[in-house]
């Protein structure tokens, strides 16, 4: 894999070519910076950039009278190889918060092992429904130990207005959810993101995780998606090294609270 060629194409189809990721959100472009706009359950944020030293203070100031001026929190999704180079230091000093950095990790989907089956015992179902959306964010909510409000929304909104662009899926051991995942096939886009893959503590070690991956990798495929993009974690970054995928970047979400 190229990387940079990758990741260049990355930016162009994911962040300034960007979609709206839910009904009733816009993509906007304000001079050189695209942002998302959504009600206050969807994500509210920066998406690309292209600024320089001369300019950068300014567009963070106008981004942030901007959000305000919708009553909304947002975040300002931060690229490792994104200018300024001292951007970070520039989002801290006007009272944005970094939360945990994460690996930008992309795969060529003919090049994957997607092979992957799930442990003994583990079956995995989609979630096309209220309740099955209600297991996605039970998984969430035990694996990453934050809200689900927020995503309960979004998903059950996005599978009622357009539920080809959405796929969710939940590992059930029994009848109890104990890996949930979820991916966005985007129209047009060379790419699909895989997104919320967790597993619930008791659960972690046992392939779960991996067979998550490998089922989205497939569907992907007959999808005719050439790339998966993963924000990963440190934990899920060896499991998708071994799956086939490349780190081309980091990704920091700068949070900024009224």
């Amino acid at each position: 894999m190229d990387h940079t060629a990758v990741l260049a194409l990355y930016d162009r189809d994911m962040r300034e070519g960007a979609r709206p990721d839910g009904p009733g959100a816009r993509v906007e472009r304000a001079g050189a910076v695209v942002r998302q706009v959504a009600d206050a359950h969807g994500w509210n944020g920066v998406l690309w950039s292209d600024l320089d030293a001369a300019g950068a203070d300014r567009a963070i100031s106008a981004q942030i009278e901007y959000f305000a001026g919708l009553g909304r929190d947002f975040e300002w999704k931060l690229y490792g190889h994104d200018r300024p180079v001292d951007l970070a230091d520039r989002l801290t000093a006007a009272g944005f918060r970094a939360e945990p950095e994460e690996t930008l990790m992309v795969g060529e989907v003919a090049r994957l092992a997607p092979d992957a089956e799930p442990p003994e015992g583990v079956r995995l179902v989609p979630a096309v429904d209220a309740a099955g959306v209600d297991m996605v964010v039970d998984v969430h909510e035990k694996a990453f130990g934050s809200d689900g409000a927020g995503l309960r929304h979004r998903l059950l909104a996005r599978l009622a207005a357009d539920p080809g662009t959405v796929v969710a899926v939940v590992a059930l051991a029994g009848t109890g959810p104990v890996g949930a995942a979820r991916w966005e096939l985007v129209p047009g886009s060379r790419f699909a993101g895989l997104w919320g893959g967790g597993t619930v503590e008791a659960w972690r070690g046992r392939g779960v995780y991996r067979a998550l991956v490998a089922h989205r990798a497939r569907v992907a495929a007959a999808h005719g998606y050439r790339y998966l993009q993963v924000d990963a974690s440190p934990m899920s970054r060896p499991i998708l090294r071994r799956l086939g995928f490349h780190a081309l970047s980091t990704t920091t979400p700068y949070v900024y609270r009224r």
